[in-house]
């Protein structure tokens, strides 16, 4: 019997708590634990398997968002795990050992669906990149080798930089994504200094409809709209757009939260796939195990709609089925004295 990825996530799919080699191991008949770990130090997948995979069933819309964000795979008990460091962790709120990877969702809200189109493991160590880079490279992939339509990028405020701004700037897209509290700007015309945004005084049409900002380092002639918006029952943030003719609050906290979409993303991926479990040392296992976990979120993610069901459901499923089997014909019968 052959090994190869589709059998490593056939795996990632059906299993629930264990996704170690050593468990896969046990339940195949004639694969040793040596074979498969052999496999997967050969193999090298990587985001063009992804894409090679997803454009089969990819819906791409003129209106569409492409969403960019990052997530640490948490390895606090895997410190000679290769491409672990050190970094800051949004999920924890601190600084974690673990291996970082950006993502880039596609979102079409015509049909409500999202695919995982595209990512990098951040691993500066070996390619000298930066995460700046990685999304930069993410969104020049998507226009001149996918050749996708969109219309919108969000990210988060670690993206928000002159760099990235200015590029989805010369693309001709519309970027929403919010900024740090003590970044510097002015809404006087040059009238004042800069001033922190936080500090930034509002009147009340002006919290409706925002107001016009230059950002320090941006241009001289580069001006966004700043709101100040919503973005859960206990939290605000302060959102910026190059849609300078946007000038309603609700339509840029509808924007916001089209942005969290990649969090929906981060939680199930790592819930479902087993994506943090992995304790191989090797970094191209690793990369092989985060490439598959990528094609299995997706490939539960159009299962699920299909047969329009949660891809929690389906997961879930697969125990409810085992359950229902063990009470009908229980493999070891309760007895009592």
């Amino acid at each position: 019997m052959n090994f190869n990825f589709v059998d490593y996530c056939q795996y990632l799919l059906k299993s629930h708590t264990n996704f170690t080699i050593t468990n896969l191991a046990n339940h195949l008949e004639n694969i040793s634990h040596d074979t498969i770990n052999r496999y997967l130090r050969t193999e090298s997948l990587n985001s063009e398997d992804l894409w090679r995979n997803v454009k089969e069933e990819f819906v791409s819309d003129t209106e569409a968002y492409l969403i960019f964000d990052d997530t640490v795979i948490n390895k606090k008990y895997g410190h000679n795990i290769e491409l672990a460091r050190r970094q800051y962790s949004g999920n924890e709120h601190q600084v974690v050992h673990g291996i970082g990877i950006v993502n880039c969702i596609y979102f079409n809200p015509q049909n409500e669906q999202l695919w995982i189109i595209d990512y990098r493991i951040y691993d500066p160590d070996t390619d000298k990149k930066t995460k700046i880079d990685h999304v930069e490279e993410m969104i020049l992939n998507a226009i001149n080798n996918k050749k996708i339509p969109f219309k919108t990028v969000l990210m988060d405020s670690w993206y928000a930089t002159q760099r990235l701004m200015g590029l989805i700037d010369n693309l001709g897209k519309i970027y929403y994504c919010p900024l740090k509290s003590n970044r510097l700007v002015d809404d006087t015309g040059g009238v004042e200094k800069y001033k922190k945004v936080q500090d930034l005084n509002w009147n009340e049409a002006e919290k409706l409809s925002g107001k016009t900002i230059k950002i320090k380092g941006f241009p001289r002639d580069k001006k966004v709209r700043i709101f100040w918006a919503t973005v859960s029952a206990n939290r605000t943030e302060y959102i910026v757009t190059n849609d300078l003719s946007q000038s309603s609050k609700d339509d840029v906290e509808f924007e916001s939260q089209t942005r969290w979409k990649i969090e929906e993303f981060h939680r199930e991926i790592k819930q479902l796939t087993g994506l943090e479990f992995c304790q191989c040392r090797l970094r191209i296992i690793q990369k092989n195990h985060i490439a598959c976990a990528m094609l299995v979120w997706n490939f539960l993610k159009r299962f699920a709609s299909k047969i329009d069901k949660s891809i929690y459901q389906v997961k879930h499923g697969l125990l409810s089925k085992y359950l229902t089997d063990q009470l009908k014909h229980p493999s070891i019968k309760m007895k009592v004295i």
